[in-house]
């Protein structure tokens, strides 16, 4: 199903949902779904707030909110004509309780966007992470493409303080979209930011980038804030806040702190 479908909200919230299967290497509970409503049905993932497992550094019971409140700050992470980076998301009651409910994403297998590949393999219009060695002591290196929407997603793991962007949460849609999943360890009030998209360290944001920010600052202050409030705590608001305030101010792709894991494990 198409995410910009103007029926895809309604369809998400209050369609009658059927599980039909769960990705059992997930870490908490993700179920594979059907949802139906008025004779149109899509797939969607659902993530009861029951299946969710304890973190140390994460308050229980909170991974849904935290998805819904990421996907929320995507929807307003846009520009005239472009589509969040974020599925259409929703928090609802499902058969197992409340959780989130995101639309399922349709892959093109034949396109990558983040990859380990030999050195003499990287394409020339990526972008390398880091070098390494495989297996066999081989020489690696972990790269991304380069392209504005994976830019934009990059820049929004900022905004959102993304701890878990790994290769596997990077989806090149069938459509031709690029979409990012799981959100669930995100908005921390520490700084967290554990990502594969670390190509344009130190690169200034775009134009376009920048205007995308600043129409994000207006949402904020245009009672996004309100909104989020319901989802995340006052301090990890207010961090929020500071960190589009802090790309205002310096609009380039930061580097890592330097005060944990750069890359989450395993990075795919």
């Amino acid at each position: 199903m198409d995410p910009r479908d103007p029926a895809v909200p309604g369809l998400l919230r209050d369609g009658r949902i059927e599980v039909t299967g769960r990705i059992v290497s997930a870490s908490n509970a993700t179920l594979l779904c059907t949802v139906t409503l008025d004779g149109v049905t899509g797939e969607c993932v659902y993530k009861p707030v029951r299946g969710e497992r304890p973190l140390w550094d994460f308050p229980d019971g909170t991974l849904a909110d935290r998805e819904y409140a990421s996907y929320l700050v995507a929807e307003a992470f846009v520009l005239e004509g472009q589509h969040p980076v974020v599925p259409p998301t929703v928090l609802r009651e499902g058969p197992f309780g409340p959780g989130m409910v995101q639309l399922w994403i349709d892959t093109d297998d034949e396109r990558e966007l983040v990859d380990v590949l030999p050195p003499a393999e990287v394409p020339e219009d990526w972008l390398p992470v880091l070098r390494a060695r495989d297996g066999a002591g081989d020489p690696a290196v972990l790269a991304h493409a380069d392209q504005p929407e994976l830019r934009r997603m990059a820049a929004l793991d900022v905004v959102i303080n993304n701890a878990d962007r790994k290769a596997g949460h990077v989806l090149a849609s069938v459509d031709g979209g690029v979409y990012g999943v799981d959100h669930g360890i995100c908005m921390h009030q520490e700084n967290k930011l554990r990502t594969v998209l670390w190509g344009w360290t130190g690169k200034p944001l775009s134009d376009e980038l920048q205007r995308t920010v600043r129409a994000l600052r207006a949402r904020l202050d245009d009672g996004l804030c309100a909104t989020l409030s319901e989802h995340i705590t006052r301090r990890e608001l207010r961090a929020l806040s500071d960190r589009v305030d802090g790309l205002l101010a310096c609009p380039e792709f930061p580097a890592p702190s330097g005060y944990g894991p750069a890359i989450p494990w395993p990075a795919f």
